[in-house]
C-alpha cells in the first residue's frame, strides 16, 4: 500500500495554502481568463500568479518539476460527469492531493464589439462546455457550436481573428481580458453548474478541518470482490462521496477503481479502513488527504 505521500500531520498546525501568499504560482489547463484559473483565485486569492499550460499533463509536470508551487486538475463536473484524463494522471504521478474547489461554473456569450445575438453564426468553446448549455443551442438552432481546446482559448482566437459572426462561449471574466462584448449571460442548462478541482502539489500540507482522502485501488478478479472492498468502509461508518472505475492500460478488462472517502487517512477508523483493503486489494494508493470544500463559490444568479 504506497502511503508515501500522506506522511501524518498534526491537526493544530496551519495549512500553508492561504491566501495572500506572494510566492504562490499556480498551473492551470487553458488560457488566461479560463474557469480553471478562475478556480485558483477562489482557492488563493484574486492577486494570486497564474501559468497558462496547454495540457492536463503540462499542470502535472510542472508541478513535478517545481516550476510552479500548485496545479488545478479538473476531476468532475456536476453535469457531465467526470474528467477522465485527470485520474490516470493522479495514478501516474508522486504527486499528492492537499486541497479541493467546488467552482460554480456559468458560461456567457462572447463576441466583438457592435455583435449582437440575432448576428451570431458560430460559437466556439470547450466541448464540455458546450455539453453544458444544451438548451441554449436548441433554442437557438442558428448557432452553430464549434469545438476549441478550452474556453478561454476561443475568446482569444475570435478577438484576435477575421471571423464573421462568431462568438465564444467562456466565463464573463475573459471578456475584459480580451476586450469582448458580453451578449449573453447564465447560458448553463442548470444552475447547479460546479466543477470539482483538485490542487496538487509535491508534498501533503497540514491543514485544519474536516477531511476528504482520496484512493486508488486494483481488485482480484473473483466474486463479491467490490463488494469486500467497499466493505471495509461501511463497517467503520465511512461515508464514501465519489467512486470511479478506470481501465487498466497493461491488462484488458481490468479496472482501477478510484475513491473519495470522508476522514483521514491518519485518523484511526482510516487507518484501520486502509489496513483491511490492504488485506483485500492487490494495489492501493492513497492520492491524498486533504479539507473537504463545502462552499459553492462565485457568481450567483
Amino acid at each position: 500500500m504506497d502511503l508515501s505521500m500522506n506522511n501524518p500531520v498534526s491537526k493544530t498546525e496551519t495549512s500553508t495554502m492561504r491566501n495572500g501568499r506572494s510566492d504562490i504560482l499556480v498551473a492551470f489547463q487553458g488560457d488566461h481568463g479560463a474557469h480553471s484559473e478562475a478556480a485558483a483565485k477562489t482557492a488563493f486569492g484574486a492577486e494570486v500568479k497564474t501559468m497558462p499550460c496547454e495540457t492536463f499533463a503540462e499542470i502535472f509536470e510542472a508541478v513535478s518539476s517545481g516550476k510552479v508551487t500548485y496545479g488545478m486538475a479538473p476531476i468532475e463536473n456536476s453535469l457531465v460527469g467526470s474528467i477522465h484524463q485527470n485520474y490516470d494522471l493522479l495514478l501516474e504521478w508522486q504527486l499528492p492531493v492537499v486541497g479541493e474547489v467546488n467552482y460554480r461554473v456559468s458560461h456567457a456569450l462572447l463576441a466583438r464589439k457592435g455583435s449582437t445575438v440575432e448576428s451570431i453564426n458560430k460559437v466556439y468553446s470547450h466541448p464540455v462546455a458546450l455539453e453544458q448549455c444544451r438548451e441554449f443551442f436548441k433554442a437557438h438552432p442558428k448557432m452553430k457550436p464549434i469545438l476549441w481546446n478550452d474556453t478561454a482559448g476561443a475568446v482569444k482566437m475570435v478577438a484576435e481573428s477575421s471571423l464573421v459572426n462568431a462568438a465564444a462561449l467562456a466565463g464573463v471574466s475573459a471578456a475584459e481580458i480580451y476586450g469582448m462584448e458580453i451578449l449573453k449571460e447564465h447560458l448553463e442548462d442548470q444552475p447547479t453548474n460546479f466543477t470539482r478541482f483538485l490542487i496538487i502539489a509535491r508534498e501533503p500540507e497540514p491543514f485544519e478541518g474536516e477531511s476528504k482522502t482520496s484512493v486508488v485501488f486494483s481488485l482480484k478478479n473473483e466474486p463479491g470482490a467490490l463488494f469486500k472492498c467497499l466493505s471495509v468502509f461501511a463497517l467503520r461508518d465511512i461515508s464514501l462521496t465519489k467512486i470511479e472505475s478506470r481501465p487498466m492500460r497493461q491488462a484488458g478488462w481490468q479496472y482501477y477503481f478510484y475513491i473519495d472517502f470522508a476522514d483521514s487517512a491518519h485518523s484511526e477508523r482510516g487507518v484501520k479502513a486502509l489496513d483491511h483493503l490492504a488485506e483485500i486489494a492487490p494495489f492501493i494508493k492513497v492520492l491524498g488527504t486533504y479539507p473537504t470544500d463545502k462552499t459553492f463559490a462565485n457568481h450567483e444568479h
